[in-house]
C-alpha cells in the first residue's frame, strides 16, 4: 500500500487533479494498491472549500483513505485546530485497515462494550471493579482495521480511544444498557466485553458521606443492574452474531456454558481471573471459546490483541456461513 504523511495542502491539489509531476504523484498514478492520505497544514487551510472539495474528490472519486487530521496544537504557533497530522501509532491503524480489509466485515456494524462500570455511593465513592478495558478496546479496533463500522460502548477507562471508532462514554451499567439498547437493532455484531457490575446501592446519597457521622461502619443496600447481554438480545437484528465474555474463578466451563445458554450468545469467551497472565490489569489473556454444539476451544496464553483476531476470525466464520 502507498501511505502519505504528511499530505499538505498543495500535494491534495496536485494528486486530485492527476499530476505526474514528482515522485509522489507519478507513484499514485502507477499504484493499483490501496492509499493512504494524512492531510497536515494550517488549520484555515484545512479549512478552505478548495481543500475539502480535493479530499472529497481524492476519496469518492479515487477511492483513497484519508486519515485525520487530528485536533491540536499547530506547527506554526497559529494555536489549535483541525490540521495536525495524526500521531505515527494511529496512522498505523489507517495502514492496517487498508491491507487487513475482509470483505465479510465491509459495510458490517459491530458493536462492542468494554471497561467496568462505576455505581455511585455518594458523589466521591462507587462500587466497581479492576477492569481496564484492554479486551473490549482490542477487539473494537481489530474489527475497524477488518473494515466494519464500529461502535464502542466504555465505562470509564484510560486508554486511548481505537483509530476510527465511535466511543460513547458511559458510567453505570444503566447507561450502559440504555446505549446499547438504542444501538443493538442495527448491530451486524454485538461483543459483550463490558466488566458491568452486577448490583448498584439502591439510592446514591446527595451528599458525601461523613464518617463522623457514618461511624466505624456502613451498610450499603444493593439492587441488581440490568444484564445488558440477555436484556438486550430481543432486539437483535436477525442474523446478528453476539458474543459474550464470562469472567470466573471456579468451575469456568460449567458456569461459562450456563451463560451461553442463558444469554443465546453464539460464541461465549471464558477465562480464569485466578489464571496467571489472565483476568483485568494485564495485557495477556487465555481464554477458552465456547459455542452451541461444539466442544470448548483452549486458546493459548497470548496477547489481548491476538485474542481479539482469534475472537473476530471466528465471528468472520459465522458471518460468512449466514450469507
Amino acid at each position: 500500500m502507498v501511505c502519505v504523511a504528511p499530505a499538505t495542502a498543495d500535494f491534495l491539489a496536485r494528486a486530485a487533479q492527476g499530476r505526474a509531476d514528482d515522485l509522489i504523484c507519478t507513484t499514485l498514478l502507477a499504484t493499483r494498491a490501496p492509499v493512504v492520505l494524512c492531510p497536515a497544514m494550517n488549520d484555515r487551510m484545512f479549512a478552505h472549500p478548495q481543500v475539502q472539495e480535493n479530499l472529497a474528490h481524492l476519496r469518492s472519486r479515487l477511492g483513497y483513505g484519508i486519515a485525520g487530521p487530528a485536533e491540536g496544537a499547530l506547527a506554526v504557533g497559529e494555536g489549535e485546530g483541525p490540521g495536525r497530522m495524526l500521531e505515527p501509532r494511529q496512522i498505523e491503524e489507517y495502514i492496517g485497515r487498508a491491507l487487513g480489509t475482509e470483505e465479510v466485515f465491509v459495510g458490517r456494524r459491530v458493536l462492542v462494550t468494554a471497561g467496568p462500570t462505576r455505581e455511585a455511593i455518594d458523589p466521591v465513592r462507587y462500587v466497581g471493579n479492576r477492569s481496564s478495558g484492554r479486551m473490549g478496546y482490542a477487539v473494537a479496533q481489530a474489527a475497524w482495521r477488518r473494515g466494519a463500522e464500529v461502535t464502542l460502548v466504555s465505562g470509564p477507562s484510560s486508554r486511548e480511544h481505537p483509530v476510527g471508532v465511535d466511543v460513547v462514554s458511559i458510567e453505570t451499567a444503566v447507561e450502559m444498557y440504555e446505549a446499547v439498547s438504542d444501538l443493538i437493532g442495527a448491530a451486524d455484531v454485538s461483543v459483550f466485553a463490558a466488566a458491568v457490575a452486577d448490583y448498584r446501592p439502591a439510592a446514591a446519597e446527595p451528599e458525601k458521606v461523613k464518617r463522623e457521622s457514618a461511624g466505624d461502619h456502613i451498610t450499603l443496600s444493593l439492587t441488581a443492574n440490568p444484564d445488558i447481554a440477555r436484556e438486550t438480545g430481543s432486539a437483535r437484528k436477525a442474523g446478528s452474531v453476539a458474543v459474550g465474555f464470562a469472567l470466573e474463578t471456579s468451575d469456568l466451563l460449567a458456569n461459562a456454558a450456563k451463560k451461553l445458554e442463558a444469554k443465546g450468545l453464539d460464541l461465549l469467551v471464558a477465562n480464569d481471573a485466578t489464571e496467571d497472565g489472565a483476568g483485568f490489569d494485564v495485557d495477556t489473556n487465555c481464554v477458552t471459546i465456547l459455542a452451541p454444539g461444539r466442544e470448548p476451544e483452549k486458546l493459548a496464553l497470548m496477547p489481548k490483541d491476538e485474542v481479539a483476531e482469534e475472537i473476530l476470525d471466528r465471528v468472520g466464520q459465522r458471518l460468512e456461513s449466514e450469507r
